[in-house]
């Protein structure tokens, strides 16, 4: 995908973080925006956001994890735009522990998010752009977790291993029929967001009992904060994200930094090797 201008972005986890950042480049680039998002005066705020920057922009409430969510986003951007030309699955959280300490509402809740998710947006959008037959591009939102062997939240390394995964299947399959679609995976290191803070949008359902954390889970988290803090902006991703998307990368990886811990974990796969 070369031209952006006047063209149709459909962005989920689009209220804040790496998804407002990505919302405010489409703006730049000065593209139609569709924010999608599971809490409504939060995508009021970043459309209004997008106004100041002359913006054209639509907000539609939407909750990743159901499938008729997304129907109803791809409605509605349809009958709005006519067309969807760059899909960013990019909501996404992370919750729990080890396997086995994180719940079962935890499980359920990260991959309902950060996977189902990202296959409700591909199954229905894809279609839709199959049948337009123009250049299209969907990026799907990983982490720099995806690529390596460990991190502090399963559900969220699972989730974040299935979503590149997913998109290597989906360039392949996009690549055999010929489509213009192209796909890409963004695998983020530590950006400046309020992923920790993700409880706020717990489902009522899926909601934990009450537990006092142990100090090595605060010091985790703290940890874990720390590094978020100290991280690069959205607004930096959004750079690198756009210069890939011209360039039909299909990995995209924000921090360098973290090649050599990918090199050696892919070694250690290629020389059936231990974890370390």
């Amino acid at each position: 995908m070369k031209e952006f201008k006047d063209k149709v972005a459909v962005i989920t986890g689009a209220s804040s973080g790496i998804g407002f950042g990505i919302a405010e480049r489409c703006a730049q680039e000065e593209m139609k925006v569709v924010l999608a998002g599971i809490n409504l005066d939060n995508l009021v705020q970043a459309e209004k956001a997008l106004e100041h920057l002359g913006a054209e922009s639509l907000c539609v409430q939407t909750d990743v994890r159901k499938r008729d969510d997304i129907e109803v986003l791809a409605k509605v951007t349809i009958e709005k735009y006519g067309a969807v030309h760059l899909l960013v699955n990019n909501a996404g959280l992370g919750a729990g522990l080890s396997i086995w300490e994180s719940t079962w509402a935890d499980w359920e809740w990260v991959m309902g998010v950060n996977l189902w998710g990202v296959i409700n947006g591909v199954k229905v959008f894809v279609p839709i752009m199959l049948e337009q037959d123009e250049p299209c591009h969907i990026v799907n939102t990983s982490s720099i977790a995806g690529l390596l062997p460990y991190h502090p939240s399963a559900p969220y390394q699972v989730t974040k291993h299935a979503v590149v995964a997913l998109t290597e299947s989906l360039q392949y399959s996009l690549m055999q029929k010929e489509a213009k679609i192209r796909a890409s995976v963004l695998c983020p290191g530590y950006v400046k967001t309020r992923i920790l803070a993700a409880e706020r949008n717990r489902p009522v359902e899926l909601e934990n009992e009450p537990v006092e954390h142990s100090p090595e889970e605060i010091a985790i988290f703290q940890n874990l904060q720390e590094s978020i803090d100290a991280g690069i902006s959205p607004q930096d991703v959004a750079e690198i994200l756009f210069r890939a998307l011209k360039e039909e990368r299909l990995y995209i990886n924000t921090h360098p930094e973290y090649n050599p811990s990918v090199q050696e974990r892919m070694n250690d796969i290629m020389q059936s090797l231990d974890l370390k």
